[in-house]
């Protein structure tokens, strides 16, 4: 087993300037699903056994990605666990580790995420999800919208708390903890005093947790202009909300479909989607269960068009879909590189990128596309 070291991550505080490939972070997808074939995935077998994701993980290192996102869900293996395998295996694979409120105590998660950073040389990185999930299932109960993102943010303060701070004492609506201090402690590394918390959500309660409590506010693929929108709003909400942690950065998690040739990427999207609409979208529909505000707004895009922007595709969302695989970036990695670059201007700094097979696609893009993203 490789020892658990590895590359220091890049200051998270470090300022935008023109160069994309110094100031912005590319991560891949992991699939953490008991069923093969998740979203057109190879339907292997074996496909989540130690020795296949471990795979992942070894060729992410290969072919220039950071590491790669770990998604959640009660009918999944369970993230961390996995998270911590793949980071045992690996010298430089950075997880972003996806976790929910209520699964976990916010000290034992903070106990948690404190040791695996420490093991790992600091590779940790933390998705807050507050979506919903079977939570009767491992005894957890949640009240309405309001009462869901009032926890998630008392959450992510309480565990950046106990991340930077010893002997803390806090009794609130949801969580408390007396003369608690995590063991180990975090080490800082340069600017970066804990793991990043990512958090994403589109409606009015999860903004204002994000303006307030979160480090990274991923978006869904939506059209730049919405994404444009919502970083402006975002941007006034952390002003006016008096937030006290450094700027808040911006991720994008979407599907890219590259290919070597502009025509080949989109006969291939073409049949991928005939292909999701024979099946009814099975295998697709891993959003489905409960349409969240940030949801919704995905699998209404299709009604303004099957392609916005220059090659945002969003016919997907009719037939299945579901988070990254509502909207595609379609192209040659030359047009998917600058549909990037264009959110990147923005203000987008943290990419989660994807495509099936996972495996193959690895090394497709990570070769094809990466170079153009760092040049």
């Amino acid at each position: 087993m490789a020892a658990l070291t590895g590359d220091l991550p890049s200051n998270p505080y470090r300022p935008a300037g023109p160069d994309m490939s110094s100031n912005s972070e590319f991560l891949w997808y992991i699939p953490n699903d008991v069923k093969p074939g998740h979203r057109g995935d190879s339907a292997v077998e074996n496909h989540n056994s130690l020795q296949t994701l471990t795979a992942h993980a070894k060729a992410l290192e290969d072919h220039g990605w950071k590491g790669a996102l770990i998604g959640t869900g009660w009918s999944r293996p369970d993230t961390f666990t996995v998270a911590t395998a793949l980071a045992a295996a690996t010298t430089t694979f950075e997880p972003l580790i996806a976790i929910r409120p209520g699964y976990w105590r916010p000290a034992h998660f903070a106990s948690a995420a404190a040791t695996l950073d420490h093991l790992s040389g600091g590779r940790v990185r933390v998705n807050i999800v507050s979506g919903k999930d079977n939570l009767s299932a491992y005894g957890d109960s949640e009240g309405d919208q309001v009462h869901r993102y009032a926890r998630t943010k008392e959450f992510m303060r309480l565990v950046r708390r106990l991340w930077t701070e010893e002997n803390v004492t806090y009794e609130g609506e949801h969580f408390g903890v007396t003369e608690s201090t995590v063991a180990p402690r975090i080490q800082s590394r340069g600017d970066r005093r804990h793991p990043k918390l990512y958090f994403g959500g589109a409606s009015e309660a999860a903004e204002r947790v994000s303006a307030t409590e979160a480090d990274v506010q991923l978006f869904w693929g939506e059209p730049l202009d919405d994404v444009r929108e919502r970083i402006e709003r975002l941007k006034i909400l952390s002003r006016q909300l008096d937030r006290d942690l450094a700027p808040l950065e911006f991720g994008l998690r979407i599907t890219t479909l590259v290919r070597d040739t502009t025509e080949q990427a989109w006969a291939d999207a073409e049949t991928k989607v005939a292909e999701m609409a024979k099946i009814k979208g099975a295998g697709w529909n891993d959003h489905r269960q409960s349409i969240a505000v940030g949801q919704r707004r995905l699998l209404d895009l299709h009604a303004r068009g099957d392609v916005l922007d220059d090659n945002l595709y969003t016919a997907p969302g009719k037939f299945g879909g579901g988070g990254a695989g509502t909207t595609w970036l379609v192209g040659s990695a030359a047009d998917v590189a600058r549909s990037l670059l264009k959110y990147r201007d923005l203000g987008i700094t943290h990419f989660v990128l994807s495509d099936t097979p996972y495996l193959s696609e690895i090394a497709r893009q990570g070769d094809q596309l990466l170079p153009l993203l760092r040049d």
